[in-house]
């Protein structure tokens, strides 16, 4: 019986979810490139740049496995309004201190970590909402993948229409109107027939119990190996790449000697954001790369294959096509390792092994900066990134044959 393509989108509720949540997705790069700009316009700080990277991640490795406990507690469609509310609030802040004209670095500091906060009670509550959605079964594979798929459609459409509406409104007017684009999911949010009260089997919630509970969640998460095993690949590939290399396009462009520097930077970021959305949706269309673990680590090791090419290349176009296949192979090892914690998972903890998993895959993503960026200015980035890719390629070897072993 051949596979169905794009499963998950039969489920009206995740239609309306996926396409609500990919214009979300869109709003928050908008954000970005708006608040970027205006930042590096006013202030011309490489500090503060370093702080957005900081206040994005650092918020999901110390409190995402708390977000996933009221996320299990309560309404997940509850905390993803909360989420939606701050990056709203923090539009909202940018437009204003625009429009009076007087924002100091503080005032941006203190946005930034709004932001980062608004992303942290997002992630876990949609990942437990989208098993509400789609159930425990084979069409969660794919409603991860596609949301996953949304991501990168929103980072390849949001530099595009954030720049569209700064030079259709400026940048004070733009962002205010890209509050706007959040409102579609919260209303979705506010009727939609899923959460803990439309469930057929509702497991007992475990109370909130601060650092307890993550110690808890490690202890419960010990117990089973491929959900171990899959956030210990995750916590790897955030260390030692994460989104490290991306932030050093630029010299890389530059190393490459292909023409304009600005042209190839936008090109090599556009080949790693293009692999992943074509190969999701092509993996989406023909069904194929159903979870498993071994497949899981198989991929992993492939892109760390393909950005330690990628960091030895001396050929512009040889780099294009390595980082479409790093796109690709890094959408499908993060969809599949996503899937497996959510399969794996007790329905009692469920949310917080997510949030335990976004800890190891997005909080991580931290110390990035400093396996590859911090290296790269002692050794070079060429080298940073190949031993990076290296590192994580013998830690997939071993969590391999960790998980082989209490594997049928």
């Amino acid at each position: 019986m051949a596979t169905p393509s794009f499963p998950a989108l039969r489920h009206p509720g995740f239609r309306g979810y996926f396409a609500f949540s990919a214009l979300a997705m869109m709003a928050d790069s908008v954000e970005h490139v708006i608040s970027y700009w205006i930042m590096f316009q006013k202030f011309h700080s490489p500090a503060l740049g370093g702080f957005a990277m900081l206040s994005h991640w650092l918020p999901f490795l110390f409190f995402s496995v708390w977000s996933g406990a009221l996320a299990d507690r309560f309404d997940p469609r509850r905390i993803i309004q909360i989420g939606m509310a701050l990056f709203m609030i923090a539009s909202l802040a940018w437009g204003l201190f625009f429009l009076m004209g007087n924002i100091q670095i503080w005032h941006a500091a203190a946005i930034l970590v709004i932001h980062g906060f608004a992303g942290v009670f997002w992630g876990p509550a949609s990942q437990l909402l989208i098993h509400d959605i789609v159930g425990g079964g084979p069409d969660l594979h794919s409603a991860v993948r596609l949301n996953a798929i949304g991501r990168w459609l929103g980072l390849l459409a949001g530099p595009a229409a954030g720049a569209a509406i700064m030079f259709a409104f400026g940048p004070t007017w733009g962002i205010l109107i890209n509050v706007l684009f959040y409102l579609p999911l919260v209303l979705w949010c506010w009727k939609a027939p899923y959460g803990p009260k439309f469930r057929k089997e509702r497991a007992p919630a475990r109370p909130l119990r601060g650092l307890a509970d993550i110690v808890q969640t490690l202890r419960d998460v010990s117990g089973h190996r491929i959900v171990a095993s899959m956030c210990l690949l995750s916590a790897g590939a955030g260390i030692f790449i994460g989104t490290g290399y991306q932030a050093q396009m630029p010299e890389f462009a530059q190393d490459l000697g292909h023409g304009d520097p600005g042209v190839a930077y936008s090109a090599l970021l556009g080949a790693d954001a293009g692999g992943a959305l074509v190969g999701g949706l092509l993996l989406e269309a023909r069904g194929l790369l159903p979870p498993n673990p071994r497949a899981a680590f198989v991929l992993a090791m492939l892109w760390a294959g393909a950005l330690a090419g990628f960091a030895a290349s001396q050929a512009y176009a040889v780099s294009l096509a390595l980082l479409f296949a790093a796109g690709f192979l890094e959408l499908s090892f993060n969809a599949m390792a996503q899937t497996l914690v959510q399969l794996h998972a007790p329905a009692a903890v469920r949310g917080r092994v997510i949030g335990l998993y976004s800890m190891a895959s997005l909080g991580m993503r931290a110390f990035s900066g400093v396996t590859i960026g911090f290296a790269g200015s002692v050794i070079g980035i060429h080298w940073s990134l190949g031993l990076s890719a290296a590192a994580l390629l013998g830690l997939t070897f071993g969590l391999l044959a960790f998980t082989s072993k209490g594997t049928p």
